[in-house]
């Protein structure tokens, strides 16, 4: 008897010895490794034979229910062992793996047969080669050869070369090996799984593999009641077979957010058809019986009462939606009726689910102010809609839900906890808390925004921000960009997007009258207006403001009545400058509507004599001289109208200052009073374009134009001149949309309503066949204000005309949205921006001034248009560069927001990916690690490998810098260039789904000239060290930050984790991009 302690001497070394050609072998132990077989490989070959019984169930048929195994963890482990147990990790990562399974299996074909325990009984292991007997023998692993350390304290063998020993354990062992009841033969299952080692695989099925490692913790997390259950039926509606694939994708993840979180924001870009994906969220909520609100702003509630009501233009009616519509306006309303509801009686608190649609605008969080601390819509609809009566869900949909602050982002989250952080810090799976993750956000995003512009890239601000920061994001909301979209998914049934033509970009000046002003002459004169006429206020005399101060100041307000007053005025003095831009008609217009304020305002205070009379503040002159951002602030709503008794003001002073406005005004009226539309250079550039365009359409036979103006004045400008040329010239039929009345035509007795006009003006894109059968009218232009810019999908037409160049660029974007569309039939669309006569440096410069002159620390509006304030945006330099952009180039709404963009951050659609590949597929769970595809390169993907690696000992991620920790990919190149590295997981997902998607089967001509390479996988020398340069970018880049943490607040995270380098790594499966 011997006893072998695999330290001075290993159980190979004596079996070396011992098996000689022709021996007989059996073994009864738990486990069978290839790499065992690796080591023994000469001595093997020249056995007869070898018996091998797995002492547990191993690779026979389960006859529990999964959902009952106790041991199918373990039982998992053991049959993976074929390819290498925990401890022989090191071994697979030289990459050989396939070559091994090759000559394994070959040989257990010729030499073995294995059996395996079926019942529960537990047998001791054991090994005899010839008369010689070893025990105990756990499995047959390089462990138990003493060839790897593995985790034991001790691994003694003790060897028997007694024949009567050795007789009792063969006898034993035959016995066992003939008894039916205890054993089945599982030789072929056996070979099956080596070979799977080193067949080749189809690059899709290493792509899942890969989701299925990172992701399954997510599968086993989801409960039924998160996922959208199929059983409602709601995949059955019609609504559900006319969504695209990636709305389907967006569907499932917004009610799984819905049912977890409690909210989510649908952030896709503009054109991506948000509605409809809404509409089946919808649909699944209504089938489960819930009462659903839609909150939308009143120019696109036409849409959403389409969709639900039994019309014969509603593509979806057969699913007989019942959502109420209300407006973002009703939550300030306490009674009357409003969409068909009647306010007063309305059961706010009762909705089960709230869509907000173009929810950005309650990105300014909650206030209270006035008198009687009136709430603000946001405030309204968290206390009325969503904490009172049941449990609501909230979705929101916006394609700009960042305007350049995180905050917004968190106000509108906000909505979904109620605002009750601890609601959603319990089930976020973050370190910190949602205030806390917000606030380093912003710190970052602060510190991106001072880079030069050559760093300030999106890749750099992605690395600035926290782990935890997408963790949150991708909780709770989805975006994806057009980009995206065309990448990622199959476009084949979608259509295309149309292709963009460079802007034009026309300067045309004033007027072509020789002796008239130019716009610098106006911007001066305005420059010198002082507006007093909206802040009476200040003229209060100060003995007698305690008078007022009730009035114009509540304690726990933010908007005073002088902070409204000063507000109006700014808005004002931007609004001319907008207005002189837009047209010179609407400057006259509201010049005029001022002064005839103003001479009214004189009057009153001339024909004052003794104390008597009480000054009515009359409100704004008319909102109609506002666009449409600027109708929506709060100055409009908040606030009564304040009596000032004249005897207590300093009305000298005042009408002093009136008086000088009031000459000014005269002078500005008759400058332009010259300018006739006949003068009117602008518009006769406009004249030129329709003549062009007829001349050479861009698309075949496609007439239609849109022009967008922000005033309702230029509209109606336009129209009466627009419509009479068109008419005459070309015989073209003209429509013109405002938000506030009803259209107008040239199509006599066509209903003006803005449903109609839409569908003759876009008949294809809305559906005016089913709507307006047998009619043939059919409008070419279309003049409209921001009223139609956002939810409207027109894209019959292909020449989208901005007549002014809105202050905030995004608008610009959304109005182009209305064309450039998925599924377009246009081949080309084309884009055309008006900008005022100057050079670009100075027009920002200019809107600057106006900006700053006007800035008052009292504003608290939305400051939805104050884009240019160097404090908060970081600088003009900025906004300078996005102007530009937009005169070259069609920029994406993504691009355009100030770096801040919440697409492509997400992971959830890779789980949603996996989570349908497994309802198919249940091969991936007892794969081996190690696999590999050969895909072919691709324009911005490289020749070299993406390996997928998991860490081991739980070192790297101690500062969460990786999100999908303890998981770490690189792609590298052939030449050793890191092409990604592991800190962008989403890209490298992206790149991965990209290569392999839609390749199910291997692709032979490139595995055969990856095996020759190889000599079959034999020699793996090159992959090797490409694995290792990986693993040390993933350590070199650790390092790096860890040295950067030495210099940061809070903490180091240098001396909180050791990586040595390769041992501390499992390779998971690698892709080869040849």
């Amino acid at each position: 008897m011997q006893i072998i302690d695999n330290v001075n001497a290993t159980l190979k070394t004596d079996l070396q010895e011992n098996i000689k050609k022709g021996s007989k072998i059996a073994i009864a132990a738990a486990c069978f490794s290839i790499y065992a077989y690796q080591e023994l490989k000469k001595q093997l070959e020249g056995i007869e034979e070898l018996r091998f019984i797995f002492t547990s169930p191993t690779f026979i048929p389960e006859k529990t229910p999964k959902a009952q195994r106790e041991f199918y963890i373990p039982r998992i482990s053991r049959e993976r062992s074929l390819y290498g147990t925990e401890f022989e990790v090191r071994l697979r990562n030289e990459l050989t793996q396939k070559a091994i399974a090759k000559e394994c299996a070959d040989w257990i074909r010729r030499k073995v047969t294995f059996k395996s325990n079926i019942t529960q009984e537990r047998m001791m292991g054991f090994m005899t080669v010839d008369e010689t007997s070893y025990m105990p023998i756990d499995g047959f692993t390089t462990v138990e050869l003493g060839c790897e350390r593995g985790n034991n304290a001790f691994f003694s063998v003790q060897k028997t070369e007694n024949y009567e020993n050795a007789g009792y354990f063969l006898n034993l062992f035959e016995q066992l090996w003939n008894d039916k009841k205890k054993l089945q033969e599982v030789t072929d299952v056996v070979i099956e799984n080596i070979t799977a080692a080193y067949r080749e695989n189809a690059p899709e099925y290493i792509y899942f593999f890969t989701l299925y490692n990172i992701f399954h913790e997510f599968l086993d997390d989801i409960s039924e009641d998160e996922l959208p259950n199929e059983a409602t039926g709601f995949k059955e509606s019609k609504i559900w077979g006319m969504l695209y694939n990636f709305q389907r994708d967006a569907v499932l993840a917004i009610i799984s957010k819905l049912e977890k979180f409690n909210g989510c924001i649908l952030a896709d870009s503009v054109g991506l058809g948000k509605t409809f994906t809404a509409l089946a969220v919808i649909k699944y909520y209504e089938n489960r019986n819930k009462s659903v609100l839609v909150l939308c702003p009143k120019k696109l509630s036409e849409n959403w009462n389409t969709y639900k009501g039994n019309y014969i233009n509603n593509p979806i009616a057969e699913d007989r939606l019942r959502y109420d519509v209300l407006y973002h306006t009703d939550l300030s309303r306490d009674h009357g009726q409003s969409n068909g509801i009647d306010l007063d009686r309305l059961n706010w608190g009762n909705y089960d689910l709230v869509v907000i649609d173009e929810s950005h605008n309650f990105r300014n969080g909650g206030e209270v102010s006035g008198e009687d601390a009136k709430e603000n819509r946001y405030l309204k609809l968290l206390n009325k809609v969503v904490r009172a009566g049941v449990r609501t869900k909230v979705l929101m949909l916006s394609a700009t839900p960042v305007n350049n602050r995180f905050i917004d982002l968190k106000n509108q989250l906000a909505l979904a906890y109620e605002g009750d952080a601890e609601q959603i810090n319990k089930k976020l799976a973050t370190t910190k808390s949602i205030d806390e993750i917000f606030r380093q956000a912003q710190k970052a995003f602060n510190a991106w925004i001072k880079l030069p512009a050559e760093r300030r890239t999106t890749d750099a601000l992605l690395r600035m921000l926290d782990f935890d920061f997408f963790e949150l994001l991708d909780s709770v909301t989805i975006a994806r960009s057009r980009k995206h979209i065309e990448k990622y998914y199959n476009t084949a049934d979608i259509g295309k997007f149309p292709e963009r033509l460079p802007p034009i970009s026309l300067h045309p000046c004033l007027t072509d009258l020789s002796d008239v002003i130019n716009y610098n002459d106006i911007y001066t004169l305005l420059m010198s207006l002082n507006l007093a006429i909206y802040t009476p206020s200040n003229y209060i005399m100060p003995s007698r403001l305690t008078k007022y101060l009730d009035v114009t100041h509540h304690k726990g307000t933010s908007l005073t009545q002088q902070g409204r007053e000063e507000g109006i005025r700014r808005l004002m003095s931007i609004n001319l400058l907008k207005r002189l831009e837009s047209s010179v008609y609407s400057f006259r217009l509201t010049i005029d509507r001022i002064k005839k304020l103003i001479e009214d305002t004189v009057s009153t205070i001339n024909s004052y004599q003794s104390g008597g009379c009480v000054l009515n503040l009359t409100e704004l002159s008319d909102s109609e001289d506002f666009d449409y951002d600027d109708q929506n602030t709060d100055f409009f709503s908040v606030g009564k109208k304040v009596k000032i008794d004249l005897g207590d003001m300093d009305y000298v002073s005042w009408k002093r200052e009136l008086e000088t406005d009031a000459e000014n005004l005269e002078l500005l009226s008759l400058m332009v009073a010259d300018i006739t539309p006949k003068h009117d250079t602008k518009l006769q550039t406009l004249f030129d374009l329709i003549q062009k365009k007829m001349e050479r359409p861009i698309n075949p036979g496609n007439r239609k134009i849109i022009i967008f103006t922000a005033f309702s004045d230029t509209a109606d400008y336009l129209y009466i001149n627009v419509s009479h040329f068109a008419k005459e010239k070309f015989g073209l039929e003209t429509a013109e949309i405002t938000g506030t009345v009803d259209g107008k035509t040239t199509i006599p007795k066509l209903r003006a309503d803005l449903n109609t006009v839409l569908s003759c003006f876009s008949p294809v894109s809305k559906g005016k066949a089913v709507l307006l059968p047998g009619s043939t009218d059919e409008l070419d232009i279309l003049i409209a204000t921001d009223c139609i810019s956002e939810g409207q999908n027109l894209q019959d037409c292909d020449y989208l005309i901005n007549y002014d160049i809105h202050w905030n660029p995004v608008r610009i974007i959304q109005r182009f949205g209305r064309i450039d569309r998925i599924g377009s039939k246009n081949e080309h669309i084309q884009l055309v921006n008006f900008w005022p006569d100057m050079d670009l440096d100075e027009y920002i410069n200019l809107k600057s001034r106006v900006e700053t002159r006007m800035k008052i620390s009292v504003m608290t509006s939305t400051g939805d248009d104050d884009l240019i304030n160097a404090e908060e945006k970081g600088d003009l330099e900025y906004r300078r560069a996005q102007l530009k952009r937009l005169q070259e180039e069609v920029v994406d709404i993504e691009d355009m927001t100030s770096g801040i963009s919440i697409m492509d951050l997400g992971l959830n659609e890779f789980r949603l990916d996996l989570l349908e590949y497994m309802k198919q597929h249940d091969d991936i769970e007892t794969a081996p690690k190690g696999l590999h595809a050969v895909v072919a390169q691709m324009e911005d993907s490289p020749a070299g490998v993406i390996f997928v690696l998991k860490n081991i000992n739980d070192s790297v991620n101690i500062d969460n810098r990786n999100r999908i920790h303890p998981f770490y990919m690189v792609y590298i190149s052939e030449e050793s260039e890191i092409v990604c590295d592991y800190l962008n997981p989403k890209k490298l997902l992206d790149t991965m789904r990209l290569l392999c998607r839609g390749k199910s089967e291997p692709v032979m001509e490139l595995c055969k000239q990856f095996n020759q390479e190889t000599d079959d996988g034999r020699n793996m020398g090159d992959v090797s060290e490409l694995l290792s340069e990986a693993i040390n970018s993933v350590i070199d880049a650790k390092e790096e930050s860890d040295i950067d943490s030495l210099f940061q607040s809070g903490g180091t995270t240098a001396l909180l984790s050791a990586v040595s380098g390769l041992d501390d790594f499992e390779l998971i499966c690698f892709l080869v991009v040849k």
